[in-house]
């Protein structure tokens, strides 16, 4: 991290901004190969590793590894795909919520994680494709279950609306399904991953600025910024875990709608 700190004698530290997310290719001869496309690949292969391992040998009495996928599974399959996708749908949404949530909770906590400190999602570009998927998957179920017609007309026109409010809600759920849905879905996701990267840059290299650069007063007050930054990546910890969890389940509640008789 110290490569962001930029030190002027005129103007002091500069904190970081925006640019510390632009990170250069990896190789210079391979433009496209950069730290955030090197963790989706790296992800990948943690997850597929994991679940490998976990199910080679799948015993009555598990032991700590397959207690733990059972864990991870149990968790979105009773959390979030029985109980939002009701207990005669939700087993064939089930491998893609499992798989959104580990994949995104995985390149989530790589912002944490010692040499690596980067949070995939905060690239806004990721969070975009995996929105877009999510749209594909509860528009495409939605229209398979009802036709396209009957589809459309579900999400415009509800039943027990009055007439003449169709003439604003029609046009209001429309709009909302087609773009609200998946953009509110990577925004929100990048911009929790981007914010909270930025706060543990901002702490940890001005504490760093403070004890290198400063007096002997800075550097013992250096302890403050420092102690802030280790409580923001604890705290980070969670809204890792909660942003996956978010994004999931309302993959689940945008297909449940899409799917119900209702809808």
């Amino acid at each position: 991290m110290t490569a962001w700190v930029r030190v002027e004698e005129s103007e002091g530290f500069t904190p970081p901004d925006a640019g510390a997310f632009d990170l250069p290719p990896l190789f210079d001869s391979v433009e496209w190969l950069t730290k955030p496309v090197l963790q989706i690949v790296l992800s990948v292969v943690i997850i597929s590793v994991f679940f490998l391992l976990t199910t080679r040998r799948i015993s009555v009495v598990p032991g700590k590894l397959q207690f733990a996928a059972e864990g991870v599974y149990g968790f979105i399959r009773n959390t979030i795909g029985r109980d939002i996708l009701g207990s005669d749908e939700f087993r064939k949404f089930l491998p893609f919520l499992l798989t959104l949530f580990t994949f995104i909770y995985v390149n989530n906590v790589f912002g944490i994680i010692p040499f690596i400190q980067f949070p995939t999602m905060s690239h806004i570009a990721y969070p975009v494709v995996l929105a877009v998927m999510v749209w594909i998957v509860f528009n495409y179920v939605g229209i398979r279950r009802k036709g396209f017609v009957g589809y459309f007309k579900g999400v415009m026109f509800p039943p027990g609306v009055p007439g003449w409010v169709y003439v604003l809600l029609a046009p209001i759920e429309l709009v909302s399904t087609l773009l609200v849905r998946p953009l509110t879905l990577a925004v929100r996701l990048f911009a929790n991953m981007f914010a909270g990267h930025m706060l543990i840059l901002v702490f940890m290299l001005g504490a760093e600025y403070m004890f290198i650069e400063g007096g002997a007063a800075l550097k013992v007050v250096s302890v403050v910024p420092f102690a802030l930054g280790i409580g923001i990546t604890f705290f980070e910890l969670l809204i890792q875990f909660l942003q996956a969890y978010v994004f999931v389940l309302l993959t689940a509640l945008y297909i449940a709608g899409a799917i119900s008789e209702e809808h």
